[in-house]
């Protein structure tokens, strides 16, 4: 293990590198047999059913439900809202026949050309047609609304170029759906998910987020408007962690979803969209990671805390297994998730190697010296540092200590993130500044022109404009003209 620690790359020599290795290194994911798809192993599973988990909770709470639709789209669904249509097509994996045969010359299975479908089947890139045409059914009046509706499932996109959990062909994600019988209350919700998202990811994963509205041609397809919550990545680049959108009545238009109102009168539902995806496990590694491996907050480790006996002989590893059981079960009655670990075909320090690779925020060390001192050692994955205390209490200092991580892992993001945000109010200024990385905060003149430009010119786009912070308006950095306020632009995966 201590060998494959080496072998690391370190984020200063080749960022997207490191980050590879320590998602095959730590376990989490690995390349599939199928191009552009991938393995989620237990471990790197583990953490996303612990932001699954969370995130259901947080769901139900506002009083969303789950439900399930199906995984095969008809093709002519597609075409009925154009901007829909228009975003996804390139992406679209499509089904057009349903058995296989034997090849004739006994060289091996074909597709069979008498099994043609009479309308193809797209893989789904995203849900919204599929139910909308579902909730035709269900919504006929007021009383039906608000419909609130969300579904654990796996899309496809196909994709060119992957990257393990940040972009893959076949991903897993949640994506909400609602309908509302008016405009005001649609928005609400695009924003109350936003809220949802952006206090997951600082609550939970520890990362801090700007929440903001996309600019039109960044927007989701379809939508009348898109929130995003940005996160700012160690290597400078942003990563977009979860988006809401405001549908309009588009949807409802295109599938002809309409409702009686209290007075009598038809009307067409508003409607939302909204979704995380696995991408946030890219998002949790690259924002707390170092060389040493996976740095995970304590609210989402699959084991908070892993305890290693250390011993010489037989009679040592019993008192200390008898110990240890003591240990574990105060641990477990604050609701901290604990392993130990006695297995006798690792040393302790490959152990602890691999208990950093990856993550765990803390681990506990006994051996007979601490049997005969009432004492136990007690190290901490996010500044690397040990102390011994005494046992006596132990689950009281440990609960403390992974608070006191989860905070200081965010408050580490937050700093970075703050020496980061810089103001420029040059194109020539931000052409240099943009090579630094960071969020750049820039005037700009609200057309789909001058974004172009700045996207061509330095591959960088506007990754929101913020909700919260300074509205001063000001001039263009590019063409001189007003500006309601300063954007973020960045770099970004």
């Amino acid at each position: 293990m201590a060998k494959e620690l080496k072998e690391l790359t370190p984020r200063s020599k080749d960022y997207s590198q490191w980050y590879i290795d320590l998602v095959t290194k730590a376990e989490l994911a690995e390349n599939s047999a199928v191009r552009g798809c991938m393995v989620i192993k237990p471990y790197g599973y583990a953490i996303w059913e612990k932001m699954q988990r969370q995130l259901d909770d947080m769901f139900k709470e506002t009083g969303h439900v789950n439900a399930y639709f199906p995984l095969f789209i008809p093709k002519s669904y597609l075409s009925r809202e154009a901007e829909h249509v228009e975003g996804f097509a390139k992406e679209c994996a499509v089904v057009t026949h349903y058995r296989l045969k034997n090849a004739p010359d006994g060289s091996g299975i074909i597709v069979d050309p008498e099994a043609k479908l009479e309308e193809e089947l797209v893989v789904r890139p995203t849900s919204e047609t599929i139910i909308w045409s579902t909730y035709k059914n269900w919504i006929q009046s007021y009383r039906d609304l608000p419909l609130l509706i969300n579904q654990w499932a796996n899309v496809v996109r196909w994709e060119m170029r992957t990257r393990l959990f940040l972009r893959t062909t076949e991903f897993l994600w949640q994506e909400g759906h609602t309908a509302h019988a008016t405009k005001e209350e649609a928005i609400e919700e695009a924003e109350r998910m936003l809220n949802v998202y952006a206090e997951f990811a600082e609550k939970y994963m520890a990362m801090p987020v700007v929440k903001g509205v996309k600019s039109e041609s960044e927007r989701f397809a379809g939508a009348l408007n898109t929130y995003t919550i940005e996160a700012l990545m160690q290597d400078g680049k942003a990563l977009q962690s979860g988006t809401s959108h405001f549908l309009g009545q588009n949807f409802a238009k295109a599938f002809d979803v309409q409702f009686t109102d209290q007075l009598g009168n038809r009307d067409y539902v508003w409607a939302t969209s909204w979704g995380v995806s696995t991408r946030l496990m890219g998002a949790l590694i690259m924002s707390h990671s170092d060389d040493n491996g996976l740095v995970l907050p304590p609210k989402l480790a699959p084991h908070q805390v892993v305890i290693v006996p250390i011993y010489k002989n037989e009679e040592q590893l019993n008192q200390i297994n008898e110990k240890a059981a003591t240990i574990v079960e105060k641990l477990k009655s604050l609701g901290i998730s604990v392993k130990y670990d006695n297995n006798d075909n690792k040393k302790p320090g490959w152990k602890f190697s691999e208990y950093e690779l990856k993550g765990v925020p803390v681990r506990l060390a006994i051996g007979a010296r601490d049997l005969e001192n009432n004492t136990i050692e007690v190290a901490r994955r996010d500044t690397l540092t040990k102390e011994t205390v005494s046992s006596e209490g132990i689950e009281f200092h440990v609960k403390q200590l992974l608070d006191d991580i989860q905070q200081n892992i965010y408050q580490k993001a937050f700093d970075f993130r703050a020496s980061q945000m810089r103001e420029v109010n040059s194109y020539d200024e931000f052409k240099e500044e943009i090579e630094k990385g960071g969020f750049l905060l820039c005037h700009w003149d609200g057309t789909a022109e001058t974004e172009a430009l700045i996207k061509e010119e330095t591959k960088a786009t506007i990754r929101c404009i913020p909700l919260e912070g300074d509205k001063t308006p000001g001039k263009c950095m590019v063409t001189g003209k007003p500006s309601a306020q300063r954007v973020i632009i960045a770099r970004a995966y």
